[in-house]
C-alpha cells in the first residue's frame, strides 16, 4: 500500500498536463538523434567488438528501448557524444523554455518554472520522476523558490506578481507581492520568516510577511535586479551595469556595501558561500569570479573563465553550490555543467556538452540528484529559435562522490 502523502488530489476531472507518451520514442532532441546516428556510423566493425570484448557498456538501440517498460523515464547520454555521462529524463517536458529549477528543502520533490506560464511538480522517488501538480500565471514565470518547511512554493513573473502556492497541502494559489515590472528574483528567508522579491523596477521589496498586502520595506536598487541569493544573514542582489548590493540581514534596512562585479560583463548569476564570508559571481562572458567580503580577504579572490569552446564564449547560467562538500557546478549556454572546488582551485568533473543550453540546475537538499534543463536560453532571439529542434527537456543526474567531493591542490612545482 502507497503511504506516500497525497500533494494534489487524482485528477478525475483537472487534468490540464497530460503524461506524454514515449513508446518507442528517443528520447533526446532530434538534434541529438542526429549526432547519435552520425556517431554511431562512425564507429567500426573492430572498434564495437573491441568495446564488447572489454565489457565497456553501450547505450541501448531504440529498438531496445522501446522494448523495455516505458513506464520508467529512459536513461539518455546529455549530448551526442558516447563518452558523456548519463542522466535520466523528467517527463512529461515543459511547454516552452524552462526558467527556474527548485528542489524542496524536505523532500524531492522538484518544482520548474517556464515562459509558457506553468508552475509544475514533480515528485522524484527511487530516480523516477512523477508529475505530482501543476498552476500557472497569467504571463511567463521567471523564478521559484520554496519555503523551508516543504509545504509552500513561491513563484514570480512577468505579470509583475509573486504567488504563495500551498502545494502540500492541496490549496490554491493566492498572490502575496506586487511590483511595477516582472519579478525576477524570489527568496525565502526562514530565519525572519519573510519573503523578499527583486524586479526589474529596480526594487528590491524585502520583507514580505506572507499575511500582509504590503512589504516590511521597499530597497531601492541601482538598476534592474538580474540574480540574487540568500544563506543568513549574508544576502547579494546582482543588478544592470555590473553592481552588487551587499546586505546583511540582521540589519536588513541598509545596505553593508556595494561594489562593481569583478567580471566586466553583465551579471547572469549568483551564489552565496555556505560559511557565508562571501560570493560566487556568473556573466555573459563564459567566467566566474569568486569573491569575498571581508576586505581582508581581498586576496583569495580570483575569477576563472569557463564554457568557452575555441572563440566561441557562452553566458555562465546558474551557479550552484553541493549543499554537502561545498564544491560547486557551474551550467552554461554551451550545454555544458562543470563540478569545480574553489578552494583548490580545480574542476573536479567536466561534462559533454548537450544539443542546447542549461539555463537553469539544482542540487536536491543532500546533494545526490543534480537537476538541469536543456531548452532554447533566448540568448540569440526569437529569430533563431526553432520550434522543430528547440525541444525542452529536464534532466537527472546522480553525482558520485568522486564528481564533487573536494580534492587537495595539487603540486606544480612552481613558485
Amino acid at each position: 500500500m502507497d503511504r506516500r502523502p497525497k500533494i494534489w488530489p487524482e485528477p478525475a476531472v483537472r487534468a490540464p498536463w497530460p503524461r506524454l507518451t514515449t513508446d518507442g520514442e528517443d528520447p533526446p532532441t532530434s538534434a541529438f538523434g542526429t549526432l547519435h546516428s552520425a556517431a554511431a556510423t562512425l564507429l567500426s566493425d573492430r572498434r564495437r567488438r573491441r568495446r564488447a570484448a572489454s565489457g565497456r557498456r553501450r547505450f541501448p538501440s531504440p529498438e531496445e528501448k522501446s522494448s523495455g517498460d516505458s513506464s520508467t523515464p529512459p536513461i539518455i547520454p546529455t549530448s551526442g557524444c558516447f563518452r558523456t555521462s548519463h542522466s535520466r529524463q523528467i517527463l512529461p517536458n515543459p511547454g516552452d523554455s524552462v526558467s527556474s529549477l527548485s528542489f524542496s528543502p524536505k523532500s524531492n520533490l522538484l518544482v520548474a518554472t517556464s515562459w509558457d506560464n506553468q508552475v509544475r511538480c514533480w515528485e522524484i522517488v527511487g530516480g523516477n520522476s512523477q508529475p505530482k501538480a501543476s498552476t500557472s500565471h497569467d504571463q511567463p514565470v521567471l523564478c521559484s523558490a520554496w519555503k523551508d518547511d516543504g509545504t509552500t512554493v513561491f513563484s514570480g513573473g512577468c505579470d509583475k506578481q509573486v504567488k504563495m502556492w500551498p502545494l502540500l497541502s492541496g490549496g490554491q494559489p493566492r498572490t502575496v507581492a506586487m511590483h511595477d515590472a516582472p519579478v525576477k528574483e524570489i527568496a525565502w528567508i526562514p530565519q525572519m520568516n519573510l519573503l523578499v522579491s527583486g524586479s526589474w523596477d529596480k526594487t528590491l521589496k524585502g520583507y514580505w510577511d506572507t499575511r500582509q498586502a504590503n512589504p516590511v520595506h521597499v530597497q531601492q536598487l541601482p538598476e534592474r535586479c538580474y540574480a540574487l541569493t540568500v544563506n543568513y544573514p549574508l544576502m547579494i542582489v546582482g543588478t544592470a551595469d555590473r553592481h552588487l548590493v551587499v546586505f546583511n540581514l540582521q540589519n536588513p534596512q541598509t545596505e553593508f556595501k556595494r561594489i562593481q562585479s569583478p567580471l566586466k560583463y553583465q551579471t547572469r548569476c549568483l551564489a552565496a558561500f555556505p560559511d557565508q564570508q562571501g560570493f560566487l559571481v556568473g556573466s555573459i562572458e563564459g567566467r566566474v569570479g569568486v569573491h569575498h567580503i571581508d576586505d581582508a580577504q581581498q586576496s583569495k579572490n580570483f575569477t576563472f573563465k569557463c564554457h568557452r569552446e575555441g572563440n566561441d564564449i557562452f553566458s555562465v547560467n546558474s551557479l550552484n553550490f553541493h549543499p554537502v562538500h561545498h564544491t560547486f557546478a557551474t551550467a552554461g549556454s554551451d550545454g555544458a555543467f562543470n563540478f569545480w572546488d574553489k578552494d583548490s582551485k580545480q574542476r573536479l568533473k567536466a561534462f559533454s556538452r548537450c544539443p542546447l543550453p542549461i539555463p537553469c540546475s539544482t542540487f536536491n537538499s543532500d546533494g545526490s540528484i543534480f537537476a538541469y534543463a536543456v531548452c532554447y536560453d533566448w540568448s540569440r532571439g526569437a529569430e533563431n529559435h526553432n520550434p522543430a529542434t528547440a525541444k525542452t527537456s529536464i534532466y537527472l543526474h546522480s553525482p558520485q562522490e568522486s564528481e564533487v567531493k573536494g580534492k587537495p591542490r595539487i603540486a606544480t612545482g612552481r613558485k
